[in-house]
């Protein structure tokens, strides 16, 4: 005959040790989603940082030219590859995220607007299929904007 021990029963009160992390406080998203917007966050940041900022800010060949086609020049080029960057870098900031797309999100209306006007809408659509991303980012991470501002 075996004795039962107090280790042995479970208690109804006590969590499984194996249980997975709990999704932040008033999230609401799974952790496939949650990871699928982390993802898209760093993707985008590297993107507009690396891939569109960096080029401005050296004065790529490419770079100088569309800025020179539109009258804008050196400061309107390092203006962009600046905001570029930065606003690259805050998409990876979980304080900034949403504010960032946000502002992504005008900065892209604003290209497709130029690309539209100036080039005769080669590659109109990028611009626009960009928006659709950061919107979900600045929708899902809009409570980080309300602690920025609550900062202030």
């Amino acid at each position: 005959m075996t004795a039962t021990t107090p280790a042995a029963t479970a208690s109804p009160t006590v969590a499984p040790l194996a249980s997975a992390p709990a999704a932040p406080a008033g999230s609401g998203r799974s952790r496939g989603a949650r990871v699928t917007l982390r993802t898209l966050q760093v993707l985008l940041g590297v993107f507009f940082a690396v891939a569109s900022g960096v080029p401005k800010l050296i004065a790529h060949p490419t770079a100088v030219e569309s800025f020179d086609k539109l009258g804008w020049g050196a400061p309107g080029m390092y203006t962009i590859g600046a905001l570029e960057l930065l606003g690259g870098i805050a998409l990876l900031l979980p304080l900034l995220s949403s504010l960032a797309a946000t502002a992504f999100i005008g900065l892209m209306i604003g290209a497709f607007v130029v690309t539209i006007t100036a080039f005769g809408g080669e590659n109109a659509a990028t611009p626009l299929i960009l928006v659709l991303p950061l919107a979900w980012i600045a929708w899902a991470r809009r409570d980080e904007t309300t602690k920025l501002v609550a900062r202030l």
